[in-house]
């Protein structure tokens, strides 16, 4: 939803909207894209659900109607209820529903591999499906996630694959990262205060007039100086736990 929100600014839109049914600090997005979005103009409107898109051969709107908190879900966010008699429209002329990512199983039939309700493929502790050789990883095993995620599920299945083909049986994958000892070229204990350097952009009218990168990335000195505290990934942890006195 942030970016096609981002996105529509920039193909022209006169406004862009975000509907959201929960608050603000539930949404599922990295919380500078919101803040970017924002800043950007985007306008939200949180504890509210689409009920109806109006008009007739073309969309003159979308009816919304407010929603009120309830007890945490299983999802560890309230859940939401719909305020009856709480409608209230919002004009548009486009409306994309922009809910999530799910994995394109058209090609799939009916009595090939399995699938689960999370629109995921179901697999084994070796990542295999049910059919006989044939094995899923990424996120089409569990679910939207980050590029390292796919690449450590890569290994594994890389592993039960071989196993498979040498062996002929499925086993368990247990892999371990191996560890590298790397000699300290400087002192780490110095950076334990460190923070990370705070991102630069470009200019608002430069974000708003095409789709160039809009954070300016490190000078070489910031590089050195992040890279060097890097290194020891627990001190912003350490960190925290001064802070707060844990």
């Amino acid at each position: 939803a942030i970016d096609v929100a981002r996105s529509s600014w920039r193909l022209g839109a006169a406004e862009v909207h975000i509907i959201y049914r929960r608050e603000k600090a539930d949404m599922p997005a990295h919380m500078e894209e919101i803040t970017a979005a924002e800043e950007e103009g985007v306008q939200f409107h949180f504890l509210s659900n689409p009920v109806e898109v109006l008009g007739g051969d073309a969309i003159t709107g979308v009816r919304l109607q407010r929603q009120r908190r309830g007890d945490v879900d299983n999802s560890g966010r309230r859940s939401v209820h719909s305020i009856p008699g709480s409608e209230f429209e919002l004009a548009c002329d486009v409306l994309v529903p922009a809910v999530g990512q799910t994995t394109d199983f058209e090609w799939l039939k009916d009595d090939q591999v399995e699938t689960n309700r999370l629109s995921t493929f179901k697999v084994g502790l070796a990542f295999e499906t049910n059919v006989e050789g044939v094995f899923a990883a990424g996120d089409a095993v569990q679910g939207p996630a980050t590029v390292i995620d796919a690449i450590a599920q890569g290994n594994k299945v890389a592993i039960a694959v071989h196993t498979w083909l040498t062996k002929g049986k499925i086993e368990r994958v247990l892999y371990k990262q191996p560890v590298h000892k790397i000699e300290q070229t400087v002192d780490l204990m110095a950076y334990a205060d460190a923070r990370r350097p705070q991102t630069q952009f470009i200019p608002m009218d430069l974000r708003l007039s095409g789709f160039q990168e809009v954070e300016m990335g490190y000078d070489e000195a910031r590089a050195r100086e992040e890279a060097k505290r890097c290194l020891r990934c627990d001190l912003e942890w350490q960190q925290y736990v001064r802070e707060k006195g844990l």
